[in-house]
């Protein structure tokens, strides 16, 4: 390997990239993003091991730039693929401002990988948040409330994460990477659920489908590939040993995101559900530890990134050339996007897991671990996750490309459109047929025993088909009478939104109650101050009315006496009123 001196992060050159585009137009900007991006391949690949770049960062010691394995592997998946979505976006009428957001975004996420402390990283990983936010309302329309509750949410996450990081300060008095994780027992805990939002853990993944399907087609192809990956590999840096109970939520996931994608009847929905799903299984391999499942998570990030990239660019080309988003207004596309079409059975089948495709190498690693270790129930669960994902694709495939007759005139993909999906495409046939060329990207994890083409590990992956096949047969008809299926956040948005609503009435209103007693109590004080006299004739004509001469002699021999004292407390009632309501109000 020839080895070059890391002179400057290679995040600078996306980011610089990112600037410079929209003053370039669209075709030299775009030009400019392809080469920013794809020089980080090489510059990932070449420099060695142990390379990195010590800084002060807000007076604490950091790490701007460390390269081991596994922040290696992320660069070069990360530059590759994007710059084939830098080219998609050309092809597929992405202005230059788009590109630029999308630029933006991924040299944060290339400084969140190669960051070598947890200082770094929740920098980079906010400022991932900031730019995949801009990306999406860059679109306008409805991407506007999605990424507004994208952001919130993302906020919350990042929040939560942080707070980890200075708890792990506290205990361990650095924020550098050790190799043991976050130190104590509630940092891991805060980090599990900030990281959870970026990978889609059950009930913080709503913002996967509710965001995605929204921007621009090109935008989607970069949004399906960052973030979650990001979160993978923060989730691993947290976790170096693993955590079981991690482990099963990504289980969970696998079913979870498979099952929801198989009831969708918009194309990127269904795809956005299929990211949790997956990611699910990374996150297995990262919650149960141990060399096999560590290879195979990262290998798994590094196949799902080809295959999910190339799932967007087939279903963007689709919505490019007629309009349409939704299974049932489609049809027989096949014979109108051959090319098309085939990129997509590549990248189904591969998403799949079946034999001769790279998803079968990687996915097979995270089973083999869970059947190893014995972990059955784990191992069930990601075998599930398997069938439903081979339900789900047949259904796509089958009612985009096969069945009926799309009545439209559609135009064959762009020479562009035709590059990037046919770049992508290969790898995920190569990666898949000669596994060793997969192996040798992984990170040096320890040793394993494992064999990709065991006579078991294809019967097994042949059985999901099947039963995918039959799966669909028995349930086309009722998943044809779907509708849309709502999620958890038609939960927490309706109770955010009635909630904050009434917290804002009820805080008004009572702002508003104790404003008129202040006013009215001032009101009296005053008028007692103007006209004592007729205070004393009103407080004796009470007495009178009441028939009571004491009351009325009593009120006029105290009134002289007690007007002061009444006047200072009045005074204090109306302060303490004011301070009461200065609170509820803050």
């Amino acid at each position: 390997m020839v080895a070059v001196d890391p002179l400057i992060p290679p995040f600078l050159f996306v980011l610089v990239a990112a600037i410079l585009v929209p003053l370039l137009g669209r075709r030299g900007g775009h030009a400019l993003g392809v080469l920013a991006t794809a020089a980080v391949v090489p510059y990932a690949w070449l420099v060695p091991g142990g390379e990195h770049l010590p800084t002060l960062l807000f007076g604490f010691d950091a790490v701007l730039f460390n390269v081991d394995g596994f922040s290696r592997l992320m660069g070069v998946i990360f530059g590759f693929i994007g710059s084939i979505a830098v080219l998609y976006s050309w092809a597929s009428g992405a202005d230059e401002r788009q590109t630029a957001f999308a630029l933006g975004y991924v040299g944060t996420s290339l400084g969140a990988v190669f960051a070598g402390d947890w200082l770094t990283l929740i920098l980079f990983w906010e400022l991932m948040a900031v730019t995949s936010t801009l990306l999406v309302w860059h679109y306008g329309g409805r991407a506007v409330r999605a990424g507004f509750r994208y952001a919130l949410l993302h906020g919350v996450g990042g929040t939560l994460l942080l707070g980890a990081i200075v708890w792990h300060y506290v205990a361990a008095g650095t924020f550098l990477f050790t190799g043991d994780g976050l130190a104590g027992v509630v940092a891991p805990v805060l980090a599990a659920v900030g990281i959870g939002v970026n990978v889609g853990f059950i009930g913080l993944h709503a913002w996967l489908p509710d965001t995605y399907p929204r921007p621009h087609i090109a935008a989607s192809v970069f949004l399906c590939v960052y973030t979650t990956k990001t979160g993978v590999y923060g989730m691993f840096r947290a976790f170096p040993e693993g955590e079981l109970a991690i482990a099963y939520m990504g289980g969970l996931m696998a079913v979870f995101g498979a099952g929801m994608a198989l009831l969708q009847g918009d194309m990127r929905r269904l795809l956005s559900y299929h990211i949790q799903s997956q990611v699910g299984y990374m996150v297995a391999g990262v919650g149960l530890g141990g060399a096999l499942a560590t290879a195979g998570a990262f290998g798994h990030v590094f196949n799902h990134i080809l295959y999910k990239s190339l799932l967007f660019m087939t279903v963007g080309v689709v919505i490019y050339r007629t309009g349409e988003e939704h299974l049932e207004d489609l049809g027989g596309l096949w014979r109108k996007l051959p090319l098309t079409a085939v990129a997509f059975l590549v990248a189904a089948l591969s998403i799949a897991g079946f034999p001769g495709f790279n998803g079968f190498v990687s996915k097979g690693m995270v089973l083999g671990a869970a059947h190893k270790k014995h972990y059955d129930v784990l191992w069930y669960l990601l075998l599930a996750g398997g069938v439903g994902t081979f339900l789900s694709f047949i259904k796509l495939g089958y009612y985009v490309f096969l069945h009926g007759e799309y009545d439209g005139d559609v135009r064959p993909a762009n020479v562009g459109q035709k590059v990037a999906m046919v770049a992508v495409a290969i790898p995920c046939v190569v990666l898949g047929l000669y596994p060793p060329a997969l192996f040798a990207v992984l990170p040096d994890t320890g040793s394993y025993d494992y064999t990709t083409y065991t006579v078991g590990h294809v019967q097994e992956g042949l059985i999901l088909a099947a039963l995918g096949v039959v799966g669909f047969v028995i349930l086309k008809k009722p998943l044809s009478k779907v509708g849309r299926v709502p999620d958890v956040d038609a939960i927490y948005n309706r109770a955010g939104f009635y909630g904050t609503r009434a917290l804002v009435v009820g805080v008004t209103e009572l702002y508003a109650a104790v404003d008129r007693a202040v006013v009215a109590g001032s009101g009296a004080v005053a008028g007692a101050v103007r006209d004592p006299a007729g205070t004393l004739d009103r407080l004796g004509a009470v007495g009178v009315i009441a028939g009571d001469d004491a009351l009325a002699n009593d009120a006029r021999e105290r009134t002289d006496i007690d007007l002061r004292a009444g006047f200072g407390t009045s005074v204090l009632l109306v302060t303490a009123l004011l301070i009461v309501a200065l609170v509820l109000v803050v």
